[in-house]
């Protein structure tokens, strides 16, 4: 993929996520699809969907946190790990991730340096914030699609939100109707 000047990166919308029954179920996944689902025809070409998958050995800090969520321990093409029947067939790139923090050299190589990364997906809490602070930190600028992401719980996210916004003007929290505007000719 050519470095995008304006790049989605849809972070972690996968099965363990969507699932109600499923000790990591984000309560709000389904509001969050339809926020990704209204971006995608406007970022054809420039999506890439990250997907967080366990290590097949945790080392470090990892073995504590793995050893709270056994059930993660599963090899990356297992049925959890999966993104969900929504997005399966309309993905052209993804990234795997063994850590919350999706910018990666490998995602950074996929937007310019003086590009802009929007970022939509779950956990706002988690996945998405780690994102953002760390692809800030680089001088990227980004832009959290607020309707198109979803926390652990809403207090969850509204503070994830809220803390990202005060990184101003590095990180920007703004809405998809915003972002559809903005691509539109």
């Amino acid at each position: 993929m050519t470095p995008s000047p304006f790049l989605l990166a849809v972070i972690d919308m996968q099965r363990v996520f969507a699932d109600l029954a499923s000790p990591w179920a984000t309560p709000r996944f389904a509001d969050a699809t339809a926020g990704v689902r209204r971006l995608l025809p406007a970022f054809a070409g420039h999506v890439v969907f990250t997907r967080f998958v366990a290590p097949e050995h945790p080392t470090g800090a990892w073995r504590a946190y793995f050893d709270r969520w056994p059930f993660a321990l599963q090899p990356p093409d297992s049925e959890i790990w999966r993104l969900t029947d929504e997005f399966s067939t309309c993905v052209v790139d993804t990234l795997d991730t063994a850590t919350f923090g999706k910018w990666t050299p490998e995602l950074a190589e996929r937007v310019r340096p003086d590009g802009t990364l929007v970022l939509a997906g779950v956990s706002t809490d988690c996945c998405v914030l780690s994102t953002a602070l760390a692809a800030a930190d680089a001088g990227i600028e980004v832009l959290v699609a607020a309707d198109a992401c979803a926390g652990a719980d809403d207090r969850s996210h509204a503070g994830a939100l809220q803390l990202m916004d005060l990184y101003r003007p590095l990180i920007r929290v703004t809405t998809v109707s915003d972002l559809l505007a903005r691509r539109s000719p």
